[in-house]
C-alpha cells in the first residue's frame, strides 16, 4: 500500500513538472496584458540584453514574446511604440489563410469550388477547361499552376486576364505567386458581401481584440495585434471561452503540409521541421528543416523584410517581429530566422552542461540556405575538409575543418556542398547562394 501510494505520489510529481500551463488570454478591450517574470523562466538577463541589442541592431521596431499567452518580453525600438501601426506583408497571408477557413465555415464558400464560381468565366486567359481547375484551395496552397514569371513584382497586383496564363494543371506545382493570393482576398469579398477588412474585424479581430486593418492587400497594426493573432492561432482558433473557430479540422489542415511539392507549406502559412523546402522566387527543392535553428513544431507567418509571427506549440510560445530588412535574401523565410532563433534558444541563464546536452540531430545541418556572405555548418563530428560543387561538376570552392565558410565572392547560383567528417563519412546537401 506504501508502495502504491508512493508511485502515485512521483507520477502526480511528474505530470506537474512537466505539464503546460494553461494559456492566458488578456481582455479583448482595453491595453491590460498580463506578464510572467523573465527569471520564472530562468532567463539571464545579460542573454536577454544581448537580444535586445542584436535586434535592434536589425532594424527591428518591436519584438514581442509571450509564453502561455503571458508577456515574456515587449520592446520597442526608436520611434517605434506599442500604439505604432506597421505593415504585415506577407505575413499577412497567414491571417488569409484563417479568413478563408472562416468564410468556409460560416458557408459563404467551400475551398473545393472553383475561383471562377466568385470571379466568373474568363477571370484567366487559361483554356477554359484548365482555368476550371482551379480552386480556392489552390489559391491557399500556392498551387494555381498559372505562370509566376509573369509577375513583374510582389506589388505589382494585376489581375486582367492576361497576367494569369496557363503553366500547369491546378495542383501540380508549388510557386509562390503573389496575384493568385491577392485575388483570393477579391474571392473572399465576393463570398461574404463586405470588404476584407470589415470581415476580419467582424469575424476575428472584435473577437480576440485584434484592430488592424487592410490597405492594398496588405494588413497593418500594432505589435501587440499581431500577438493576438498569433495567440489565437496557438490556441487553434480560440480565444478564452470563445471558440472563434469551430472548424478545428480545418484549422488543423492549415498547420499541414497542403501538397507534395513543399513540405514546408500549409494553408498560406510556413511549416518548421519538415523533410525538405521551397523558397519564394526558386524551384529548387532545399533539404531539411526551413528553419533549423527554431523548434521543429514551429509554424509561422512570415512576411517581407522579416515580419514575423512564430508559433511553437511545444512551448506555448508567440514570437513577433516587426521592422526592416534584417539582413535576408527571400521573401519569406531568411537567415535573420536562424539568428533569431539561435539566441531565443539561448536566454536560460543555466543550460544543461555539454555532457549532459542531448545532441540536437545525427544529421549535418547548413544555413542559412539560401546564403549571401557566409554558410554556417553544425555537424556531428569533427569535419576535415568541405568543398562547394556546381551543378555540371565544376569545383567552385573548398575548405579545410572550418565551420565558417565565406561565399561572397561565389557567383549566384545552386551548388553541391560535399563535407568528410573526420568519421570518414560524407554528406552531401543542395545550397542556394544568391546576393
Amino acid at each position: 500500500m506504501r508502495s502504491t501510494l508512493l508511485l502515485l505520489l512521483c507520477c502526480t510529481w511528474l505530470n506537474a513538472t512537466f505539464a503546460q500551463a494553461p494559456l492566458y488570454f488578456p481582455p479583448v478591450e482595453g491595453p491590460e496584458w498580463a506578464n510572467i517574470p523573465q527569471d520564472s523562466l530562468g532567463w539571464c538577463p545579460e542573454k536577454v540584453d544581448s537580444l535586445l541589442a542584436f535586434a535592434e541592431s536589425k532594424g527591428t521596431k518591436s519584438l514581442l514574446i509571450l509564453k502561455d499567452g503571458r508577456i515574456a518580453l515587449e520592446a520597442y525600438f526608436g520611434s517605434y511604440t506599442a500604439d505604432s501601426l506597421w505593415y504585415w506583408a506577407s505575413a499577412g497571408k497567414s491571417l488569409m489563410g484563417v479568413m478563408v477557413g472562416l468564410a468556409q465555415e460560416d458557408g459563404h464558400l467551400s475551398i473545393q469550388q472553383p475561383v471562377s464560381d466568385f470571379m466568373g468565366e474568363g477571370w484567366s486567359s487559361c483554356p477554359p477547361e484548365k482555368e476550371a481547375l482551379i480552386q480556392v484551395f489552390h489559391q491557399i496552397t500556392m498551387t494555381t499552376g498559372l505562370d509566376d514569371s509573369i509577375e513583374e513584382d510582389a506589388a505589382s497586383n494585376c489581375f486582367e486576364p492576361e497576367c494569369f496564363q496557363y503553366l500547369a494543371d491546378a495542383g501540380e506545382r508549388w510557386a509562390y505567386h503573389n496575384a493568385p493570393y491577392r485575388f483570393v482576398q477579391d474571392v473572399v469579398e465576393e463570398a461574404t458581401g463586405l470588404n476584407l477588412t470589415l470581415f476580419t474585424r467582424l469575424r476575428l479581430g472584435n473577437r480576440i481584440g485584434m484592430k488592424g486593418a487592410w490597405f492594398n492587400y496588405i494588413y497593418f497594426s500594432t505589435a501587440r495585434d499581431m500577438a493576438r493573432f498569433g495567440l489565437f492561432n496557438l490556441a487553434e482558433g480560440r480565444w478564452g471561452d470563445d471558440q472563434v473557430m469551430t472548424d478545428t479540422a480545418y484549422h488543423a489542415a492549415m498547420r499541414q503540409p497542403a501538397q507534395p511539392h513543399n513540405p514546408a507549406y500549409g494553408y498560406l502559412w510556413w511549416l518548421n521541421g519538415q523533410s525538405s523546402f521551397l523558397l519564394p522566387g526558386l524551384q529548387a527543392t532545399f533539404p531539411g528543416p526551413l528553419i533549423p535553428e527554431a523548434p521543429s513544431d514551429m509554424y509561422a507567418a512570415l512576411g517581407a523584410n522579416d515580419q514575423k509571427i512564430y508559433i511553437v506549440p511545444s512551448q506555448n510560445l508567440v514570437v513577433v517581429r516587426q521592422g526592416l530588412d534584417a539582413g535576408g535574401i527571400a521573401p519569406a523565410a531568411s537567415s535573420f530566422d536562424n539568428e533569431l532563433w539561435s539566441r531565443l534558444s539561448g536566454l536560460a541563464c543555466n543550460p544543461v552542461g555539454a555532457e549532459q546536452r542531448l545532441p540536437h540531430s545525427n544529421a549535418l545541418r547548413v544555413y542559412p540556405n539560401p546564403a549571401t556572405e557566409f554558410i554556417q555548418i553544425s555537424s556531428p563530428a569533427p569535419i576535415t575538409s568541405t568543398t562547394l560543387w556546381t551543378l555540371e561538376g565544376r569545383l567552385a570552392a573548398q575548405w579545410g575543418g572550418q565551420l565558417l565558410l565565406p561565399v561572397g565572392q561565389i557567383p549566384d547560383g545552386l551548388y553541391l556542398l560535399q563535407t568528410t567528417l573526420s568519421t570518414g563519412e560524407t554528406m552531401q546537401q543542395q545550397i542556394m547562394i544568391a546576393h
